[in-house]
């Protein structure tokens, strides 16, 4: 066994390249894993750097300077940001507030609906199965008033802290952008001279990271408006709430498109009942579902595609369990990074098989 385990570590990390790759990546993961919280605006900033980076290059190769460039384009998108903000905020809150006060209504309707399952089917369905069900659904009604009171109770930490990203995080784009290669230097300047490897790894995974959080980005924003559209025309309730909601759960591959079916189908439900309209709901959901699945996704993320989507659940799991959002928000990038670095780390298999074929 010990053997074996020799073998295998001497075909994986006999270069020094590959342990200084390992050791790197080991470091970054003590780094994100205990310091995350601390580092989350910086976080923000990168990913928004990484957004912005596109069209401040095209305009660089426009023949604008780049801070020109880096200022016209950071403008446009707090310009957007602060007009989507108040745009939309509003009318989500007021879809939130709304929906708060017609849980109770809803809880009443499920109540009823459930007490005369047992007259309806008594062979399959008892009292005591419905009474234990009512009890379980209220106190998960009051459990969810509860996170409610206490969400509001925090909210002026909540507030305080989002202030602080309003004004950290627009100045840390700034300058990630505007010294984008001073930075890359000085950051070089850090590492192991021995990183061939590294710089191999790193450069595919900045193509890949960046083209991901922009095909991210624009399958939100694809998703959301088209769902908004849907409901719109369908006349649901809460269309804009439940639109977000769908946009948003995009983040999570497979996961969050099933976890957003629910909250859409009750509320159908509890407007409609069982009725022609909660069929076309349902169907054009389903109709966006999967074209976001079957046409969008492979459109933007073409590399990112060719993962297994067992090898994309189990990212999220396993990257959301360790990082929360930001887990869950690159587990594919992850997920590439982990099969890039496995397949970059060199192996002398092929050429231990090759000297025994001629030595045979």
């Amino acid at each position: 066994m010990l053997d074996m385990l020799n073998r295998w570590y001497q075909r994986r990390f006999s270069d020094p390249h590959a342990v200084s790759l390992v050791a790197i990546l080991i470091a970054g993961f003590i780094v994100i894993y205990f310091f995350g919280n601390l580092l989350a605006p910086l976080l923000v900033a990168i990913v928004i750097a990484y957004l912005l980076e596109w069209p401040v290059a095209k305009l660089v190769t426009l023949g604008l300077p780049r801070v020109i460039s880096v200022i016209l384009v950071l403008t446009l998108f707090v310009g957007f940001m602060l007009l989507a903000s108040f745009g939309l905020m509003p009318t989500i809150w007021t879809q939130v507030v709304n929906l708060i006060a017609d849980i109770p209504t809803m809880f009443n309707k499920v109540q009823v609906f459930v007490s005369h399952l047992p007259d309806e089917y008594p062979e399959i369905i008892q009292p005591h199965m419905v009474n234990t069900f009512i009890d379980t659904l209220q106190s998960r009604v009051l459990g969810i008033g509860e996170t409610v009171v206490k969400g509001s109770l925090s909210s002026l930490v909540s507030l305080a802290t989002l202030a602080v990203y309003l004004i950290l995080v627009p100045l840390l784009v700034f300058f990630l952008l505007k010294d984008k290669e001073e930075m890359l230097s000085m950051f070089k300047a850090m590492l192991p001279r021995n990183r061939k490897l590294t710089n191999k790894v790193g450069h595919e995974m900045n193509e890949q990271i960046s083209n991901y959080i922009r095909g991210k980005v624009t399958e939100i924003i694809i998703v959301g408006i088209a769902s908004y559209i849907t409901f719109a025309l369908l006349d649901l309730r809460y269309a804009a709430l439940l639109s977000v909601a769908t946009g948003l759960s995009v983040l999570i591959p497979y996961i969050g498109a099933a976890a957003v079916t629910l909250p859409i189908f009750m509320v159908a439900l509890f407007q409609w009942g069982i009725s022609p309209e909660l069929g076309y709901l349902m169907l054009a959901y389903g109709i966006i579902q999967a074209l976001d699945g079957n046409v969008l996704v492979p459109v933007l993320f073409s590399e990112a595609v060719n993962l297994h989507p067992v090898a994309i659940i189990v990212a999220v799991l396993v990257f959301g369990g360790l990082w929360g959002f930001w887990g869950v928000f690159f587990a594919i990038p992850l997920a590439t990074l982990v099969k890039a670095v496995w397949n970059a780390l060199p192996s002398h298999e092929v050429e231990e098989d090759a000297v025994a074929e001629s030595s045979n």
